[in-house]
């Protein structure tokens, strides 16, 4: 069984959604199962084969989660340090074209989220910067073509 890395954030994000899949939609589903139940003929009753659709995709997204938490490898980021860029690092980076700064944490595949700055591991450009250091330069494989970054921090809050 492969282990998936992440941080103790993503971890915690994964057990609260879990917790409330199981607390709050389960029974709420139930109840509208059981409500569209008392309307009747269940073969043309939208509302029952609507809940059992969310039935069917909750308890799908809990075996899911249960399934990366089983596997998960849980990274404790605090007590990481240096100018070496690794898994949990806060990386800021410069397009050498455009002179356009971003900042990228690099996190577990399942808690990445380009919104909020959180890149997978497995992405082209944690691939590229893992295991560089400030002041490198690094060539990103893009659908756009190459791109080029040089590393300007590494933090690790």
């Amino acid at each position: 069984m492969e282990k998936v890395p992440m941080t103790a954030e993503g971890h915690a994000a994964m057990m609260d959604e879990i917790k409330h899949l199981k607390s709050v939609e389960r029974p709420r589903i139930i109840k509208a199962i059981e409500e569209a139940r008392s309307h009747g003929d269940l073969s043309e009753n939208a509302e029952y084969h609507a809940a059992k659709e969310q039935q069917g995709w909750t308890e799908a997204r809990v075996a899911e989660l249960e399934d990366k938490i089983s596997r998960a490898d849980v990274i404790d980021i605090s007590k990481l340090s240096g100018k070496t860029v690794m898994f949990g690092a806060r990386v800021t980076l410069v397009d050498e074209e455009s002179d356009e700064e971003s900042t990228y944490q690099i996190v577990g595949e399942f808690e990445a989220d380009v919104k909020k700055g959180k890149i997978s591991v497995t992405s082209p450009i944690a691939r590229a910067i893992i295991g560089k250091s400030v002041g490198d330069s690094v060539e990103v494989a893009t659908p756009g073509g190459g791109k080029s970054y040089e590393i300007l921090k590494v933090k690790w809050n």
